[in-house]
């Protein structure tokens, strides 16, 4: 054993240390290494991981390439900031412009910092349009962009209000999605942008509608207003398209992206085509780490991983036996499971009043496999994108008997 691991199993078996602020609901677990789809704590148990670091470890754990890329990286330059070129960014963003909508990327180090980012260019786009009355967004209810001031204040949600004082103006949060008509009736003289998640990861993954993310396109156009997509959660592939955006034959006007991007390495950035940019000149906007040389080496080595000729494709079949399994879920607990949604791999199991998500939860935790909670009383299941099918399969099977540990009398 390595003097490393020594260390994190002593600090591990003291529990947890109250130095660390207490901001987060901690399972009682420190997770030592990981495998592919699998991780391993300090006492050496192994766990399926199909929360996926919250749709982040999209390509698995160690995975040989990315890690390869940053080793290399690290040896030569971490950071210069934004005051020079760097190649790493240059390259990246050339392959997110030939893949995608866009003409331009700007970088930063979260999803968070991706849609403030892409508010402010929704602002600064109708502000140099003339027209800087109009600065207000639309977005819904039951969406997540971010713990800011700002992007919670977009997203409406009073948990993650509460107690920071007055919301930051400038949002119209509506109560649903998939409602064209509540959407043009909240249209008004002050509007700037409609701003939306294809599905709705935190809300309880609620897919829009192709017609509703269409008709949004619609009356974005008839009403000058820009479409901005949160797809922090949705891209790089995780809902079997390269971005959420294409299962609706549509192109936003600027996507804010992260996650995925980074394959675990923290980076963000938002994209928007060449009009919609045109207001984010020099002094509108930076980031002192964005786009740093470790963080472009990454994720230039995970677009090409996704990019590969086959690699979405094997996603979307993945994803088909992945819900034909989650299908047979529904019809073996039929008491509990209300609801199988989602896109690609990105589902959702909906559990009815009789039986909360937390203790769900709870119980996958048991059965050494991680998932993730979800509004609307939903367990999300995020497996990594090169998850085998052997493991999608004993992933729904241990789901199963969490089901059946749950809904035991305690």
């Amino acid at each position: 054993m390595s003097a490393a691991s020594s260390a994190t199993k002593s600090a591990a078996s003291s529990g947890p240390s109250p130095a660390v602020m207490g901001t987060y609901g901690r399972f009682d677990v420190v997770f030592d290494r990981g495998e592919g789809s699998w991780l391993i704590d300090t006492k050496g148990e192994r766990y399926l991981d199909f929360g996926s670091g919250i749709a982040v470890n999209a390509l698995g754990h160690a995975n040989p390439k990315l890690a390869a890329a940053l080793a290399e990286q690290a040896q030569k330059l971490w950071h210069t900031s934004n005051l020079y070129r760097i190649s790493g960014q240059e390259k990246l963003a050339e392959q997110l412009v030939a893949n995608t909508f866009a003409d331009k990327v700007f970088f930063g180090n979260s999803g968070a910092e991706a849609c403030e980012g892409i508010i402010k260019l929704a602002r600064r786009y109708q502000y140099v349009s003339g027209h800087p009355e109009r600065w207000r967004i639309i977005t819904f209810k039951g969406s997540f962009h971010g713990r800011t001031l700002g992007t919670i204040a977009a997203a409406g949600n009073e948990k993650y209000l509460e107690g920071f004082g007055e919301p930051a103006p400038g949002f119209d949060v509506l109560e649903t999605v998939n409602d064209l008509a509540l959407v043009e009736k909240a249209i008004g003289p002050a509007t700037a942008a409609i701003m939306i998640e294809p599905i709705q990861g935190e809300g309880g993954i609620r897919v829009c509608t192709r017609e509703f993310m269409q008709g949004l396109r619609a009356l974005a156009d008839k009403h000058g207003l820009l479409l901005i997509l949160d797809e922090v959660q949705t891209g790089v592939g995780r809902t079997g398209k390269l971005f959420a955006y294409e299962w609706a034959g549509i192109k936003p006007d600027a996507m804010a992206i992260a996650k995925a991007i980074g394959g675990g390495f923290p980076m963000g950035a938002f994209l928007a085509t060449e009009e919609a940019a045109k207001g984010m000149v020099p002094g509108t906007h930076g980031s002192t780490f964005g786009g740093n040389p470790l963080a472009m080496a990454v994720g230039n080595a995970v677009l090409e991983t996704v990019l590969e000729p086959g690699f979405i494709e094997g996603v979307r079949q993945k994803a088909l036996r992945f819900k034909q399994l989650l299908a047979g879920l529904k019809d073996e607990h039929g008491d509990v499971v209300e609801e199988i949604r989602g896109e690609g791999l990105l589902m959702g199991v909906k559990i009815n009043a009789k039986l909360p998500a937390g203790d769900v939860v709870k119980a996958c935790m048991a059965e050494h496999l991680l998932t993730v909670g979800a509004g609307d009383n939903v367990v999300r299941m995020i497996p990594p994108l090169t998850t085998a099918d052997e493991d999608l399969a004993e992933g729904v099977s241990r789901l199963s008997r969490a089901l059946t540990r749950a809904k035991k009398p305690q």
